[in-house]
């Protein structure tokens, strides 16, 4: 379903009128995107370090903030308790690439590389950013990055963003694994969420009465209560995804993480190789409830 969408989105005519969106550099590494004048996400291209975080947390390559149609910012970035989070990212904490294991998730022993100024685009129908990046390690990138990302205009108190992430490795096998705690298996894209009250997680129509992992789900979300004003933000994965469905990381501190490739009895790890790329595509839909 999602191709199709990006199928669509690729043939609009070019005469169609400029629509609401306007991409905006402001400098220090970020592209900022805005409808009607109002802020709806920005593409962290260039390292970011928050004041008082360690050195070893500076990154790039994520989306964070992000706002809801009236304005609700609902992304934490550089959180005390995890500051390696960051807002809408996807990273892995095991990439092992030539016989060493480096980690692109906390302790950044490899890591994100802007290739150049991401491109954007915008008409009526959608705002689009395409980036390319690369992930470095020992001085030398060992995988290719390519995000694409498609932002609708707001429907009501609606706004949905499409994502496409692409990468191949380069020279050698890369292979990624979630984390290696019994029971878990983060690592792939990810969302991390501001501080909030009145948290619910709910996944495939399920109100999660606890943390969960490990469990196959179409989609997940969170709502809270942010300011005193009420909002939802879920992601669902492509059906075309290879592994799909899959497995989620689920946490009511404020964490949703679409698990790639997860653990099951038979697989727990996914080799890219030279000149075979992988692609997965998700949705994310952010609501403004009353």
């Amino acid at each position: 379903m999602l191709r199709r969408n990006w199928l669509l989105l690729a043939l609009a005519l070019p005469a169609l009128p400029q629509g609401p969106f306007v991409w905006k550099d402001a400098g220090n590494g970020h592209m900022d995107l805005l409808e009607a004048g109002k802020p709806v996400l920005t593409y962290n291209y260039g390292p970011q370090l928050k004041p008082g975080a360690p050195e070893n947390r500076r990154r790039c390559c994520y989306v964070f903030p992000l706002y809801t149609p009236a304005g609700v910012s609902l992304l934490d970035d550089f959180p005390a308790d995890h500051y390696h989070h960051r807002g809408l990212f996807w990273s892995w904490p095991i990439v092992e690439t030539g016989g060493k294991q480096y980690d692109l998730w906390m302790n950044l022993t490899a890591k994100h590389r802007p290739a150049k100024t991401p491109a954007v685009s915008s008409d009526s129908q959608a705002a689009r950013l395409e980036a390319g990046n690369f992930w470095e390690a020992d001085g030398r990138d060992i995988v290719r990055e390519r995000v694409r990302l498609a932002v609708r205009p707001a429907a009501g108190a609606s706004r949905e963003l499409d994502v496409e992430l692409t990468w191949e490795a380069l020279g050698a096998p890369v292979t990624l694994q979630g984390s290696a705690e019994q029971g878990k298996s983060y690592g792939g894209l990810s969302v991390r969420f501001a501080p909030r009250e009145g948290t619910i997680v709910r996944a495939d129509g399920e109100v999660l009465k606890r943390d969960e992992d490990l469990n196959p789900r179409r989609w997940a979300e969170l709502e809270a209560v942010y300011g005193g004003r009420r909002a939802v933000l879920r992601v669902t994965a492509d059906s075309q995804n290879p592994g799909a469905p899959h497995q989620w990381c689920l946490r009511n501190y404020g964490f949703i993480g679409a698990s790639f490739p997860g653990r099951t009895a038979v697989l727990d790890r996914y080799t890219l190789e030279p000149g075979k790329p992988l692609t997965l595509r998700f949705r994310v839909r952010l609501s403004d409830l009353p």
